[in-house]
């Protein structure tokens, strides 16, 4: 069973989405965002990424972060940017670039079910990142993101889906990315029901991208509970705003890496130590593998692939012979010295949205030496491992395309 429920979604005018809608706060760098804010007062970095708003010496804890937050948020209200709707509704979310289209459901999902972990998650949760967004969401009063969820793919919601899409959107636009976004409100009180309904019927939900989001709002729910001693269980801060997709959808890229530093090793000495776990192959003309347990590797101009050599892989658990482990365990860690890539600086990790293009610049320009392409996880694969309670490796997955911000809000106090 999954609780999702309709929402008063505060949302733009449609004249103004598209000057609002904005990456998640997670995605740019600040100095991105500033550049952004700068050509576009409106858009909702201001209130995802507030200190962006703020002279850059300024420190990211600061409590002005935060009311910069609450104060840009009701900037838009005040202005008739932004409006909220008069009955909760579910809206339908599309985004199309490509070939690759994906539409889901946009409603709020009980926190209580998250903190019993029906709704799973793959990652482990950053303190650190887990309490800025604390302070973002409690100090703003509303959920400014929104969380990236997967289900199994139930036929009956597909229909719904299928035939909201039909008919005129609310939103239509092509964000600066190239990636077309589309909204549908669905207000009717039948379909709002059916949809309520079916989801019940959806015995689990996956977090796929946004586990911070969705901590800091079970957290913004603990301490609303504790100063309202009344509460019922029914408040909005119950529960977070999430996207909703089907797993037939929803695409996994690529998370490349790439590498400062040979610990020492010349180019023929490297190539001799990854051979005693790789078959490398020399001119890879694809520079990205087309299969998992494989591996393209960019170093000092020439693409290579790398090939595991099949040693028991098949008899290992699931998350062990994850490519983002195997390339871990087998070379990263015991040739490059890179031990911990959450906390080690000499490792940074690349959305495959990015492409070979961007690995070869970083090596390139001398910044870093050696990259890594890598073959994308499976969706099942994610969810077989939240399934059985555990977390894949760091930065194993990026979800693409990203869902905007500031489309749909949820106010925690409405």
């Amino acid at each position: 069973m999954s609780t999702v429920i309709p929402f008063k979604a505060l949302r733009p005018y449609r004249r103004f989405v598209e000057e609002v809608a904005s990456y998640p706060y997670d995605v740019l760098e600040e100095d991105e965002a500033r550049k952004i804010i700068v050509k576009n007062p409106n858009s909702f970095l201001r209130v995802e990424k507030s200190e962006s708003d703020l002279p850059p010496e300024t420190d990211p804890n600061d409590e002005r972060v935060f009311k910069a937050a609450k104060n840009n948020l009701e900037r838009l209200i005040e202005k008739g940017i932004l409006f909220q709707d008069e009955r909760a509704c579910f809206y339908v979310y599309g985004q199309k670039k490509g070939d690759h289209a994906q539409y889901g459901i946009v409603g709020s999902v009980s926190l209580a079910e998250y903190d019993s972990g029906q709704i799973k998650k793959h990652e482990r949760i950053r303190p650190d990142k887990e309490k800025e967004r604390v302070r973002n969401i409690d100090t703003a009063g509303a959920n400014t993101g929104l969380v990236f969820l997967v289900y199994r793919a139930k036929e009956a919601i597909d229909r719904i889906v299928d035939g909201i899409v039909q008919e005129a959107p609310e939103y239509d636009f092509v964000f600066d990315n190239g990636v077309r976004h589309l909204a549908w409100v669905v207000s009717d009180e039948k379909r709002v029901a059916v949809i309520q309904r079916e989801f019940l019927r959806v015995d689990a939900l996956y977090i796929a991208d946004g586990h911070h989001r969705v901590a800091a709002a079970a957290a913004v729910a603990r301490m609303r509970r504790e100063r309202d001693p009344a509460h019922g269980g029914t408040e909005e801060y119950n529960y977070f705003v999430g996207a909703l997709f089907p797993h037939t959808q929803a695409k996994i890229m690529d998370y490349n890496r790439v590498v400062k530093g040979l610990k020492g090793l010349s180019e023929e000495e490297l190539i001799r130590r990854i051979e005693k776990h790789f078959d490398v192959t020399s001119d890879f003309k694809d520079k990205s593998p087309s299969k998992p347990h494989e591996f393209g590797m960019y170093l000092k101009g020439k693409w290579r692939r790398l090939r595991i050599k099949e040693d028991g892989i098949g008899q290992k658990e699931l998350i062990e012979k994850l490519d983002v482990r195997l390339l871990q365990d087998r070379l990263l860690s015991p040739v490059l010295g890179i031990q911990d890539p959450t906390t080690d600086k000499r490792i940074k990790f690349i959305g495959g949205i990015r492409g070979v293009v961007e690995l070869e610049r970083l090596v390139n320009s001398g910044e870093f030496d050696v990259a890594f392409s890598m073959y994308p996880p499976a969706l099942k694969d994610l969810m077989d491992i939240a399934d059985a309670g555990q977390i894949m490796p760091p930065k194993s997955t990026w979800f693409e395309p990203k869902l905007l911000s500031g489309v749909f809000v949820h106010l925690l106090d409405s």
